[in-house]
């Protein structure tokens, strides 16, 4: 159960929060403060995986909380919102360490993106130093020709440093393969550290990626350990390295070529030892054709590349992926199991998947909460899967 706590002073905003976050998963459990003492008070007396916080509030302000968490539950991902928002107040957030920061009224599916990614986040940085996650949990499923060949290159690859860049659409898979290297690595007892750059404004990205020390800025109140360095000894994963601005490539080269870093502020080296897996959905050597790209950071980055078929280029490993999402979402949601219609199954399997892997895995969920038998049915399919149209 991921505890959640909205720390907003309007209830009218809180209820809306409660109710979209209610039904994005009946995992969460969603808990409410009024005002930043309030709040500080809930964090010390439970156990809090995810923090909304409001910026404007009475008796204390975000701002003012955030600086709190920081410093003495830094663990804990805040994501800042506020109707008073500027680019200032977004970049001073973030330099404090918050999450994300988004103005209201919020855009919810960006709300519920940047709440998945910090939860997630979350999980991998509190387990990543603390178990060594089992490799079946971040298998490659299926038995098609591309992923036996990914498997295979998983097996060979994982035992190296090499970096790799793992490139195909969004919703393939590509996070599952940087974790599956890593956890076949002699580096699976060290941090699995994933950043998306697409996330990190130009501004922050060097202070994201490679810490500042205080008084480095204005709101710079404490020292802080950047991703590389909170990622040494284990693995850095770049997700969409693609959208990366120019300038923060040219300090990421840096890193990659010279294995070490700088903190904002400092004039000290750090040496850092982590191996970097990178993935984009774009062509990179398309975007180094329009100057979006270095192509000095992609020879650097692409000694092994990985590339992830979309769904639809492998859909004779739906039925797999159904049965192992049948039996993922039945343990998790702690619900009967239910099995599905082989007349069902192939259905799904003409569907047109362009949100691939994590579209099939929606829908499959969807299937069992609204199928009222025991055996989901072609009809149940055509009924609740949303991709049926007559």
């Amino acid at each position: 159960m991921t505890k959640i706590l909205i720390i907003e002073d309007e209830e009218s905003i809180r209820r809306v929060l409660r109710k979209v976050l209610s039904e994005e998963s009946k995992n969460y459990k969603i808990l409410e403060a009024i005002d930043g003492l309030q709040a500080i008070e809930t964090v010390k007396s439970n156990k809090i995986d995810l923090i909304l916080c409001d910026i404007k509030m009475p008796k204390i302000d975000g701002i003012e909380v955030l600086q709190f968490l920081v410093k003495d539950f830094p663990e804990i991902p805040v994501i800042m919102i506020s109707g008073h928002g500027d680019l200032e107040t977004a970049v001073e957030s973030m330099r404090l360490g918050a999450f994300d920061y988004i103005s209201k009224p919020p855009d919810l599916n960006r709300l519920l993106n940047s709440v998945r990614s910090a939860s997630k986040n979350n999980v991998f940085r509190k387990k990543s130093r603390t178990i060594l996650k089992k490799s079946k949990d971040f298998k490659i499923i299926g038995e098609s020709v591309s992923i036996i060949e990914i498997n295979n290159i998983i097996e060979k690859v994982a035992k190296t440093d090499a970096k790799v860049l793992i490139t195909g659409p969004n919703g393939s898979g590509k996070e599952l393969v940087a974790n599956q290297i890593h956890i076949n690595s002699s580096r699976h007892q060290g941090p699995f550290i994933e950043v998306n750059c697409a996330a990190i404004p130009s501004e922050l990205i060097e202070s994201e990626l490679f810490g500042h020390i205080k008084g480095a800025f204005t709101s710079a109140i404490k020292d802080k350990i950047g991703k590389f360095e909170a990622a040494s000894g284990g693995t850095i994963f770049l997700d969409e390295i693609g959208d990366m601005s120019l300038s923060a490539q040219s300090k990421v080269l840096r890193a990659l070529q010279q294995h070490k870093i700088q903190k904002v502020g400092s004039e000290k080296d750090l040496n850092v030892d982590v191996r970097v897996i990178a993935a984009t959905n774009k062509n990179l050597k398309e975007e180094i054709k329009l100057n979006n790209f270095r192509e000095d950071l992609f020879h650097r980055l692409a000694v092994i590349e990985i590339n992830v078929p979309s769904l639809n280029q492998r859909s004779s490993d739906i039925p797999l992926l159904i049965d192992h999402f049948l039996n993922e979402i039945s343990r998790d949601s702690k619900n009967t199991y239910k099995d599905i219609e082989d007349s069902a199954v192939k259905l799904l399997q003409k569907f047109d998947w362009s949100g691939n892997v994590r579209e099939l895995r929606n829908v499959m969920e969807r299937l069992t909460i609204l199928s009222e038998n025991i055996i989901i049915s072609k009809d149940d399919v055509v009924k609740y899967s949303g991709k049926y149209q007559l």
